[in-house]
């Protein structure tokens, strides 16, 4: 189908799903360019596809042929993509192997990078706090390369997370600068939960009692503190290690 007005009802609707509320009413969310729509495919949630050139057209999944100026409409980078398609949220699965949970990550480019660095190094679940940033920012997509598509994620409050992961035999592993343990010296179980901290407050001081055993990275007295998604990556690649 080709749609050449700005103002068609479509093109509204779809650039409603910028709003975190619209994309959460109506469970889906956008994707941008080539990479994005072959992971999205890959895992069978492709509901739309939105493109400049039908060489975008895929059976059995509705197609619609814009103009450049309705692509700019819905673009949320400088360069307008190609392609851009309408993609089911991810459903919750259960929870089998080692998990991150979220507490309050606030910036979008974190989220993205600790989701690529969470499959780069096995982690099979993020738990997200519900004051972490939303998972489906465009921001967060664009900054997990695809890798959105290959985790299991649950939204839920991290205190009744934990006790339900401790009821499965779970180690809770905190984030400390201060009282940590070294990382290299923690024993870390097939059954691990790694709790990642607010970029500017760290760990939220009211989960300390829920974990097992403090962590922490020691770095150069001339640096003061590690990017979040920086001290992620090191922590799942020592666990995956």
């Amino acid at each position: 189908m080709n749609i050449e007005s700005i103002n068609n009802s479509k093109v509204k609707a779809w650039a409603k799903l910028k709003e975190k509320k619209y994309r959460d009413s109506e469970q889906s969310f956008i994707i941008e360019g080539d990479h994005l729509l072959k992971e999205a495919l890959k895992k069978g949630l492709v509901k739309e596809i939105i493109a400049l050139d039908d060489i975008y057209k895929i059976e059995d999944i509705p197609f619609y042929l814009v103009t450049k100026e309705i692509m700019k409409k819905l673009t949320s980078q400088v360069t307008i993509s190609p392609v851009i398609a309408v993609v089911n949220k991810i459903d919750p699965r259960d929870i089998n192997g080692r998990v991150c949970l979220l507490d309050n990550i606030q910036d979008p480019g974190n989220l993205g990078t600790i989701i690529r660095s969470a499959v780069a190094f096995n982690i099979d679940t993020i738990i997200l706090s519900p004051d972490t940033v939303d998972l489906y920012n465009e921001k967060v997509i664009r900054a997990s390369e695809g890798m959105i598509f290959n985790l299991n994620f649950v939204k839920k409050d991290l205190k009744l997370a934990i006790e339900d992961l401790k009821k499965d035999n779970y180690q809770i592993i905190g984030t400390n600068v201060q009282k940590g343990e070294l990382l290299k010296n923690i024993s870390f179980s097939a059954k691990t939960g790694i709790i990642m901290g607010n970029e500017g407050r760290g760990m939220n001081q009211s989960l300390l009692d829920y974990c097992d055993n403090l962590a922490y990275i020691p770095i150069s007295n001339s640096c003061e503190s590690l990017n979040v998604a920086i001290a992620a990556s090191i922590i799942f690649y020592e666990i995956n290690r």
